[in-house]
């Protein structure tokens, strides 16, 4: 499966953006789905996952109650929902596939197998 990030821009703190990330190659339904970032001189680090039918999410501690996930199978489609945005979200934000049956969410990065391209959010003060 490919996947293709996009969505990330400048915005101002307290904004808002939709990243977007689109499967090809194999439907999006087979695989959970996170979404991770990586900050300069940082490791990537687990955001937002979700199941293969959206009935179950998670989040990093960082990110609760800001940011959300859904997933439309039918356009391949995975969706993370950034509002209130701090300068400390400012990263690269890749989109991640893991097609184990390993028991709820993973929010490690090898336990998914494909990964896209990464887009840059950037958080202004």
């Amino acid at each position: 499966v490919q996947l293709v990030e996009s969505g990330g821009g400048l915005v101002q703190a307290g904004g808002s953006l939709k990243l977007s990330c689109t499967a090809s190659g194999r439907p999006l339904s087979i695989y959970e789905m996170g979404w991770f970032r990586q900050a300069p001189g940082k490791e990537r680090e687990f955001v937002a996952g979700i199941t293969r039918s959206g009935g179950e999410t998670s989040f990093a501690d960082s990110v609760k109650g800001r940011f959300s996930i859904i997933r439309d199978n039918a356009q391949n489609t995975v969706y993370l929902q950034m509002n209130n945005l701090k300068p400390e979200d400012t990263a690269i934000y890749y989109c991640a596939a893991d097609a184990s049956f390993t028991p709820g969410i993973s929010t490690y990065t090898f336990e998914y197998e494909y990964w896209g391209q990464g887009t840059q959010v950037t958080v202004s003060s």
